[in-house]
């Protein structure tokens, strides 16, 4: 494969909603397999496209890379090929070349289930956060273009059939916020089961637990339930629908960006044993 490949897979690896991480060789002093500017990435099954050269450095970018996209951080790393003869395996004649290794992550998708107050402004602060953001909701009259004018997509359609159009992935956040219980529980028996990063649903403590015994009563077992987060939004004492919007978004920044406050309201613990009572 060609190196100047690389950005169509990089564009393709994000369409798909996934992560890598690209490596590129940025100076070079002495002699190298491989070239300045030459680059490698590294998707997040572990699998590459385009090269640095092999031997060693390149399983140590590769290393590195798989870290560089979990983090989210970049990083620069040096090699000295003369003063560290293991990073020679015979495809290199001596030298020192510095890489630069960027994390590529795919554009944030929301699927937000509900168009109600409370949802048209988790949208406002997903957007300014730099989600993209699917609505989906029943009814006309809310799911629309006037309401959410910067949405990816709208979806006016029963929930059930609505569902069975969308296509999450493992890093789809989704929030489900509609009108009323019933619609809540026939998402949240899709969404379980759907790829996903982070899942929240609105209500109390002790809706959620009732609604992990009737799921629970289903078959779905308890450690899909135990990754909820509901009440949904960091615990901030928000109360109007602009404050809850801030919230819920403070979550789902504080679990992509795997902060120490994305813990769920309900600790794994309380949750199976709410479950199982």
């Amino acid at each position: 494969m060609k190196w100047m490949d690389v950005y169509s897979e990089i564009v393709k690896l994000r369409a798909e909603g996934r992560r890598g991480a690209l490596a590129t060789i940025i100076n070079v002093r002495g002699s190298i397999p491989s070239f300045e500017t030459a680059k490698m990435l590294v998707r997040d099954d572990g699998s590459i496209v385009g090269t640095i050269g092999g031997g060693c450095v390149e399983a140590d970018v590769w290393q590195a890379a798989k870290e560089v996209m979990q983090t989210e951080k970049p990083r620069t790393m040096t090699f000295d090929l003369n003063q560290n003869p293991k990073d020679d395996t015979g495809l290199v004649c001596g030298g020192t070349l510095e890489i630069f290794i960027e994390p590529v992550m795919p554009v944030p998708q929301l699927f937000l289930f509900g168009a109600g107050h409370v949802a048209t402004n988790i949208y406002k602060a997903a957007r300014l956060a730099g989600f993209d953001v699917t609505v989906v909701d029943d009814r006309e009259a809310y799911a629309n273009g006037e309401r959410f004018p910067d949405a990816k997509e709208i979806v006016a359609a029963d929930y059930e059939r609505a569902v069975e159009r969308l296509e999450t992935t493992d890093s789809s956040f989704i929030v489900i916020v509609t009108r009323g219980h019933k619609d809540d529980m026939r998402i949240l028996r899709w969404a379980v089961n759907a790829p996903h990063a982070y899942l929240g649903m609105i209500g109390s403590e002790r809706k959620f637990i009732s609604v992990q015994k009737e799921l629970a009563a289903e078959g779905i077992p308890p450690e899909k339930l135990a990754r909820v987060y509901s009440p949904v939004g960091l615990d901030i004492g928000a109360v109007t629908p602009e404050e809850i919007g801030i919230a819920v978004v403070a979550e789902m920044i504080a679990v992509r960006r795997q902060s120490k406050a994305q813990l769920p309201h309900l600790s794994w613990t309380r949750k199976k044993q709410a479950v199982t009572k």
